[in-house]
């Protein structure tokens, strides 16, 4: 899958499209995505830290709310699909469902920006 900044979702192969944010309202940029462990499903989110889940991707929470200090750049799904972890650029880990905090780098002075997570 590919995920479009305005939410849109592209399939290829033997990846089967589960819905799209295309056409809506997502308050930000679309930064990323992340699949569910069986392929059945997939999360969008912000750079705000909005969270859309498609197929049987459930939503386990997001700091949509709450004022970032730096944007969403990346998220990964728990190995079973019970929830996510998103980071931003400054370093900051959120979880969400099952996905434990193990610390992060937000409110610390990171010279370079980060650019993505990964389990």
């Amino acid at each position: 899958w590919l995920v479009l900044k305005d939410g849109a979702v592209l399939s290829a192969g033997d990846a089967h499209s589960y819905g799209s944010m295309s056409g809506k309202d997502l308050g930000a940029p679309a930064i990323g995505m992340a699949a569910t462990p069986d392929g059945h499903g997939y999360w969008i989110v912000t750079s705000k830290g909005g969270v859309f889940g498609f197929g049987d991707a459930h939503f386990y929470g997001s700091p949509g709310t709450v004022h970032l200090n730096r944007p969403i750049v990346g998220m990964a799904a728990t190995p079973d699909g019970r929830g996510y972890w998103m980071v931003a650029s400054d370093g900051g880990v959120f979880g969400f469902g099952d996905a434990p905090f193990f610390g992060s780098l937000g409110g610390k002075r990171a010279h370079i920006k980060v650019i993505g997570i990964a389990v």
